[in-house]
């Protein structure tokens, strides 16, 4: 389980990104780097890591489910996740 502060602080850059993402794409199609650089440096997206939405921890991400690879286990395994069955062959 990853520390709240860990899981606030990646919540605050996303709502920096969100914020400031509009003003982003202007500057950047301006050409304005001077302005780009007076931006915030949370309010780039490349500054974003993906987490668990349950654990928040940030190795083992799963896009597709946007979980940690050891609750997609655990819940795969409970059959919590539809579609999704142990492979036998």
């Amino acid at each position: 389980m990853a520390k709240e502060s860990m899981k606030a602080r990646e919540r605050k850059r996303q709502r920096l990104v969100e914020k400031y993402a509009e003003k982003r794409r202007q500057l950047k199609e301006a050409g304005d780097y001077e302005g780009l650089q007076k931006l915030p440096k949370n309010s780039s997206p490349v500054r974003l890591h993906n987490r668990c939405k349950l654990t928040g921890r940030p190795r083992g991400y799963m896009r597709q489910f946007g979980i940690s690879r050891v609750k997609f286990r655990e819940l795969a395994n409970q059959g919590l996740i539809p579609g999704v069955k142990k492979a036998s062959w």
